[in-house]
């Protein structure tokens, strides 16, 4: 059991990282990220601090507000 949580745990990790890092890139506020996906600017800081359990569909909102594919968001990048 403790195996499921902490996988679960690391892609909500690797979430909110990848939100960051590409929101970030794209030179734009929470707030803006926000905006652009119809949620509120501490939702979104909540979601980068991998404090939430998102749902798929606002993690589908925020890709689009991003411009990326949600596969980008789940995905580790090798530095």
């Amino acid at each position: 059991m403790s195996t499921s949580k902490n996988i679960l745990c690391n892609a909500r990790k690797v979430f909110s990282q990848r939100l960051r890092q590409i929101r970030h890139d794209q030179d734009l506020s929470q707030e803006e990220l926000a905006d652009l996906a119809g949620l509120h600017r501490t939702y979104v800081g909540s979601v980068e601090r991998c404090e939430r359990n998102i749902s798929i569909d606002n993690m589908e909102r925020l890709a689009k507000a991003l411009d990326v594919e949600i596969t980008d968001l789940l995905t580790k990048t090798i530095e």
